[in-house]
């Protein structure tokens, strides 16, 4: 193994663009002191949707814990595409993902992934608007419910989408087997390790907002993207010069 040549090294970097992590910035200068922001996501229509069901559970632990919640009904969204970015049904979701700042997205597992209707309102929601990213930074949980035995197909894929939006997804989950079978007459959830996993879920969601919400600026400070906003910068200079 031959030395590295530290004159060398770094040939590709821009000096002015790279900054050595520093443990002193993840100190927050603001401490906020509102209550958690969570919006609840579920992926069903039904009548008596068990999704819906298990994230109006979610919403009532939330709502204990001490966060502030709002649920988004997906009724009447339209297909991604199929309307402008106006319509109503898609401003009022894109409004509730900027005030948010952890969300829970819940489907069901159909045909061993999650729904058309889950997929839809993520699809809905964009990666950047101008120069802000309305979920990056966030925090994440994602539940399942199933129609038969525990599978974890749609959680899986919930967690794919939540690192392609740039959220924080947390390590806990929740997918609940023969869901038809876990919630009473009155649509509460019966008492089972099941809805203790809920509990579990939702008391680290909480924790991870409070413990990631101020610092999340400069935990999604990135080399790149500070490169390239010098390199704008730049360019305007540049022009403005000619």
């Amino acid at each position: 193994m031959g030395e590295i040549d530290d004159g060398d090294a770094l040939r590709n970097i821009v000096p002015d663009a790279f900054h050595r992590p520093d443990v002193r910035l993840l100190e927050p200068v603001l401490h906020s002191t509102h209550r958690p922001r969570i919006l609840l996501l579920y992926g069903s229509l039904r009548a008596r949707s068990f999704s819906r069901l298990l994230t109006l559970e979610a919403q009532r632990i939330l709502e204990d814990m001490g966060a502030e919640t709002r649920m988004f009904d997906p009724r009447g969204l339209p297909l991604p595409d199929a309307e402008p970015e106006t319509h109503p049904k898609v401003a009022e979701l894109r409004a509730l993902v900027m005030w948010s700042e952890g969300q829970v997205w819940c489907s069901p597992e159909r045909h061993g992934a999650m729904t058309g209707i889950m997929k839809a309102q993520i699809d809905w929601i964009p990666l950047s608007v101008g120069a802000v990213r309305p979920s990056q930074g966030k925090t994440l949980a994602v539940m399942q419910v199933c129609g038969g035995s525990q599978s974890f197909n749609a959680v899986n894929q919930l967690r794919v989408l939540g690192r392609w939006m740039r959220m924080f997804t947390i390590p806990n989950q929740s997918s609940v087997a023969k869901a038809f079978e876990e919630f009473d007459d009155d649509d509460r959830m019966k008492p089972s390790p099941y809805y203790d996993r809920v509990v579990d879920v939702m008391e680290e969601l909480v924790k991870f907002t409070l413990l990631l919400r101020d610092r999340a600026p400069y935990l999604v400070d990135r080399y790149s993207e500070r490169k390239e906003s010098a390199e704008a910068l730049a360019r305007r200079v540049t022009l403005t010069r000619i």
